[in-house]
């Protein structure tokens, strides 16, 4: 197995409507897993129909498989993104026009009772995360992957610098145990031989995370070695914490699939 460090820098404010609380939409800190692998690999292994017709057209279809967009297909290709860990992140809020439509509330004009200032009524704020903000995530493959120097998430399609560097082998250890797991994780993902055992849920669509989780099961203990900073091969990877336990066997819906008679 092949595992990636991923260092994320934005570019661009990242917006996600992770929470909308009457005019505030707000965006979650953790970057999701199932964002990050549309902004990593929807070009490469994940097919893009020039237009979507009938059902597919009005429903997410992320594990389906009558959906050509699925995440399935970076099963087959034994690819899995973990999610994004916030390093260093900060906020900016920007008030924007709403739509006026008649299910949010009734369209006034400048000087209509109740729009007697020079505002529009109709207003919303959207929180995003702002420019220069960091983030860390990992990838595992089945074999060596090209990874973009540049992805484009959220729903402005924000430009994010990615610093991608292999994990060298000797620093990975395959183990079975009680282990802490600081990195946020989707449950979902999850295989069958990981049992959740105490965790910090983060509520967010399409599926909330789980973050300072306690697990038992196989996982990978990364940990550098003590000569770490003499080896050419640990090279770039200074930012990397000393020892890092993430849950092997990860695949998108792993949890939810069907045990076989």
């Amino acid at each position: 197995m092949f595992l990636y460090r991923c260092n994320l820098t934005l570019h661009d404010n990242v917006f996600f409507a992770t929470r909308e609380m009457g005019t505030l939409y707000e965006t979650e800190k953790y970057l999701h897993n199932w964002a990050l692998s549309y902004a990593f690999f929807g070009s490469s292994h994940i097919p893009t129909p020039y237009r979507l017709q009938g059902l597919a057209n009005k429903k997410p279809g992320y594990l389906e498989p009558d959906n050509e967009q699925n995440l399935l297909n970076l099963n087959d290709a034994g690819i899995y993104v973990f999610s994004g860990m916030p390093l260093k992140w900060s906020y900016q809020v920007n008030t924007f026009k709403a739509a006026q439509v008649t299910y949010y509330g009734k369209s006034k004009q400048f000087g209509d009772k109740g729009a007697d200032r020079n505002y529009p009524i109709n207003f919303g704020r959207a929180k995003e995360l702002a420019v220069g903000s960091t983030y860390r995530t990992y990838i595992a493959s089945s074999e060596v992957v090209e990874i973009p120097r540049w992805i484009r998430l959220g729903k402005w399609a924000s430009k994010i610098e990615v610093d991608a560097r292999l994990i060298p082998a000797s620093g990975l250890t395959a183990t079975t145990g009680d282990y802490t797991c600081e990195h946020p994780l989707n449950p979902i993902d999850l295989p069958d031989s990981s049992r959740l055992l105490l965790y910090n849920r983060v509520v967010m669509p399409p599926v909330s995370l789980i973050s300072q989780a306690r697990l038992s099961g196989q996982y990978w203990d990364i940990a550098k070695p003590d000569n770490w900073a003499e080896l050419e091969a640990w090279s770039g990877l200074e930012d990397l914490p000393n020892r890092v336990c993430l849950p092997q066997g990860g695949a998108y819906g792993a949890s939810l699939a069907a045990t076989p008679a």
